[in-house]
């Protein structure tokens, strides 16, 4: 049996980090392989099967070269050892090595739609970090803080992300302090000017770089706005909406407006109404909306209709146009914050469906009949595409038909007609935009998924199997 404390420990980060991260990323799920000494054994703990599929490799790894195990620990030594991250497809890991803690690799899933793996990586890190600190405090009473941190570390994972790409760039004695930085975006990002929200970019320069930057308008030294007026930047914001121009920042104030080359790995931050980015240089950290930082790109996720078309035996380059205007007008539902279903027909004859038809179907090869699907998608009722000549037959269809199993009350009636429509037209594959931005891929009345649903659970395993016990369980 292994230590009661141990596995305490474990499964309090292990629960703080599934909630961190599934507020930063979606529905995540986490793993730890660890060996309390050199001598192993080595353990699994792997509530949600995200480890499954992986055995071959962890069992190479492990069992056979026994990667972890040929690295000597210093005793005396107090800060970590970082361990080669594990390339498993679909999976981000971070491990290290401590004193008390020979080995510890934790897992989560790389969602696709992912700005950077950065942060994440700096989360699974924290996981090391307090795992350690824990097993060498041993306190009962601080036993739930490391699970509380890891809630709500995505401010800190995106920091330290950015500050660990400066370091290796303009050195650790930077005077641009992130943490004030991160602050001020989510403020102005929450602002309002005249009931619009904000657009436009700000980009914050290393402080002994801001003569670099060709301004078209500096402000008076002594009018320079402070970082923490953010009412005041908000309205300056204004000024650069629409057109290639920067608010410019020292990090303690906006010093003017600037355009053209920024110095190297200045934070830029964009700002696109209800949401944004940060980047730097040309990675894409981070998104931000509703207050908070987030991993996603924002872009709409249409793999299983792209795996749907290829079962189709579609050529490539005819796969390419319907991602291209599916992409289109998902992207376009998401961005006004209204939904909208997208029936894609494949069928000859086409599927009838009552709704408004067009006399002369608009072309949607053609960027203004695209441009005017985007605009009819607003209207309540589903897009009727002929999918093999992408044209638009018709829209504010009516999609309708019998019950069918699977249907779920709390999506709605745009996602349960899909359901059942598909259900009796097998020539046709939908795709649904909630307005709340889920997208929904449907065919033969199911939504098709990437993986299966997973339960969420909490208890305290209560002994993690050797690895070579949990290979031979899950029969590899």
């Amino acid at each position: 049996m292994e230590d009661l404390f141990l596995l305490k420990c474990i499964d309090h980060i292990h629960d703080g980090l599934c909630t961190g991260l599934s507020r930063f990323s979606g529905p995540s799920r986490a793993a730890l392989v660890y060996a309390m000494d050199r001598e192993g054994p080595v353990r699994v703990h792997d509530p949600q099967d995200l480890l499954r599929g992986h055995e071959p490799r962890l069992r190479e790894l492990y069992l056979k070269d026994r990667f972890w195990a040929k690295c000597d620990r210093q005793e005396n030594r107090e800060e970590m050892l970082c361990e080669r991250s594990l390339d498993l497809a679909g999976l981000i890991s971070f491990g290290g090595r401590f004193r008390n803690v020979y080995h510890q690799m934790w897992f989560t899933d790389h969602h696709v739609d992912l700005c950077s793996s950065g942060p994440t990586e700096r989360w699974l890190e924290h996981a090391c970090r307090l795992l350690s600190q824990d097993l060498g405090s041993r306190s009962i009473l601080d036993l739930e803080t490391s699970g509380y941190v890891l809630q709500d570390f995505a401010t800190h994972a995106v920091r330290d992300h950015i500050i660990d790409i400066r370091n290796m760039s303009v050195g650790p004695d930077t005077q641009l302090r992130i943490y004030p930085i991160l602050e001020a975006v989510l403020n102005i990002s929450k602002t309002q000017e005249e009931g619009k929200w904000p657009f436009g970019e700000l980009i914050f320069v290393e402080p002994r770089l801001v003569d670099r930057v060709h301004y078209l308008a500096t402000f008076a030294e002594f009018e320079q706005p402070a970082m923490k007026d953010i009412k005041h930047i908000r309205k300056l914001l204004q000024a650069v909406e629409g057109n290639r121009h920067r608010l410019v920042s020292d990090g303690q104030r906006i010093i003017g407006v600037g355009t053209g080359r920024m110095p190297d790995f200045s934070v830029n931050v964009e700002f696109r109404g209800r949401h944004g980015f940060i980047r730097l240089q040309e990675e894409t950290i981070c998104s931000f909306s509703d207050g908070g930082f987030h991993s996603t790109t924002r872009r709409a996720n249409l793999v299983q209709l792209e795996e749907a078309l290829l079962e189709l035996n579609l050529d490539s380059s005819k796969i390419f146009n319907i991602m291209k205007v599916v992409g289109k007008l998902v992207s376009s539902a998401q961005e006004r914050k209204h939904g909208c279903a997208v029936v894609l027909d494949f069928g000859s004859p086409l599927a009838s469906i009552s709704a408004q038809h067009l006399e002369s179907p608009l072309d949607l090869k053609r960027h203004m009949d695209l441009d005017l699907a985007t605009a009819l998608a607003r209207v309540d009722g589903a897009l009727h595409i002929d999918m093999m000549y992408l044209k638009l037959h018709a829209f504010a269809a009516l999609l309708d038909g019998r019950a069918v199993p699977g249907e779920n009350r709390a999506r709605g009636a745009r996602y349960n007609s899909a359901l059942r429509f598909t259900a009796e037209h097998e020539q046709v594959i939908l795709v649904v935009v909630s307005s709340d931005r889920p997208i929904s891929i449907i065919q033969h009345g199911a939504e098709l998924k990437a993986a299966c649903d997973w339960i969420p659970r909490y208890q305290c395993m209560a002994d993690p199997p050797a690895m070579e016990d949990w290979v031979r369980q899950n029969g590899s």
